[in-house]
């Protein structure tokens, strides 16, 4: 585990990561200083823990809409995968009887 300190309403805050996973936790603590600061331009001085349940609250809406965005798009992936299988079947069933239908009529006397 690593340590690193962040910084997010002007208060520094020691957290721990896994190795490699610094820089990742440096940029979520920038992204939610930012929300805060957005959020306190928006709205004043409304105390720090209400500044920042709204904050956190506001991310976890933007992250839940993201999850809601991905499982339709995912959703629509398969409904698309199946319509493509179905498709596929329908040519090789034309290409059967295109197939059937060639050989009858090499068969036949001309």
């Amino acid at each position: 585990m690593t340590q690193v300190s962040v910084t997010i309403a002007g208060r520094s805050y020691r957290m721990a990561c896994e190795d490699g996973e610094e820089a990742h936790l440096e940029a979520l603590a920038k992204a939610f200083d930012a929300k805060i600061t957005d959020m306190r331009r928006a709205f004043g001085e409304i105390g720090d823990m209400r500044l920042h349940v709204m904050a956190a609250l506001t991310l976890a809406d933007q992250l839940s809409e993201l999850r809601d965005r991905i499982n339709a798009l995912e959703a629509q992936r398969s409904q698309e995968e199946a319509l493509r299988r179905d498709l596929a079947e329908r040519v090789n069933v034309a290409a059967e009887r295109i197939e059937r239908l060639s050989a009858t009529l090499a068969a036949k006397p001309r």
